[in-house]
C-alpha cells in the first residue's frame, strides 16, 4: 500500500505561505477544486473525491489523528462517475459529511504542498511527503519538518485529524450553543 508522511496546519499568513511555496516549487501551483464525501466505515477513512469535472477518486486511508508529521497508508481508484459512486456508497454505508475546498498544489521535490481554502473552515496548509519504496518513515518526517521550517509554518499551528473532523466539531459546537 502506498504511503506518505503528512502534516496539516492552520495558515496565519496566506500571502507569505503562498510566496514561499512558489519560490520553493519554482511554479505558480495548480488550482484544483474538490468536493470530498466521507463514508461511514469501521476502520480508517473512505472518501470519494469529486474534481467537479466528471472525474473523481475513491480513496481509503489510515493515519493517526495527532499533530505533527504522521504516516498515512492509502489506496486510490479513479472513477469517471463520481456522483454515481457517491450515490451507491451513500446507500450502502451512509455519509459522514462533505468537505468542499479549493486547493493550490505545489510540488517541492517528493512533497505535495497543498494550500487549501476550505468552505466553512478557512485556510490551511498540508504537506504530503510521498514516500519512496525503501524510504523510512523517519526520512519522511525529516523532510516534512524541514519543509515546515522553509515555509514558515509554526509548531503551534499544527492540527490533528481531517477537515471533516474539524467541520463536524464546529457543527457540534454550533448546535451546543
Amino acid at each position: 500500500m502506498p504511503s506518505n508522511v503528512e502534516i496539516k496546519a492552520v495558515v496565519r499568513d496566506l500571502c507569505h505561505l503562498t510566496e514561499r511555496a512558489k519560490e520553493l516549487s519554482g511554479s505558480d501551483g495548480t488550482v484544483i477544486r474538490q468536493q470530498d464525501t466521507f463514508f461511514r466505515i469501521p476502520v480508517g477513512r473512505l472518501k470519494l473525491r469529486d474534481f467537479q469535472d466528471g472525474r473523481g477518486q475513491l480513496i481509503f486511508y489510515e493515519r493517526p489523528d495527532r499533530e505533527g508529521p504522521k504516516l498515512s497508508n492509502y489506496s486510490i481508484s479513479p472513477t469517471d462517475d463520481p456522483q454515481g459512486l457517491v450515490n451507491v456508497l451513500t446507500d450502502a454505508l451512509g455519509q459522514v459529511g462533505q468537505v468542499k475546498k479549493e486547493r493550490r498544489l505545489y510540488m517541492v521535490g517528493q512533497t505535495r504542498v497543498h494550500v487549501d481554502s476550505v468552505e466553512g473552515l478557512g485556510d490551511f496548509m498540508e504537506l504530503e511527503v510521498v514516500m519512496k519504496e525503501h524510504q523510512s518513515t523517519e526520512e519522511g518526517v525529516a523532510i516534512a519538518n524541514q519543509l515546515m521550517l522553509d515555509l514558515g509554518v509554526k509548531e503551534e499551528d499544527l492540527i490533528e485529524g481531517a477537515y471533516m473532523d474539524l467541520l463536524l466539531k464546529n457543527q457540534q459546537n454550533g448546535h451546543a450553543s
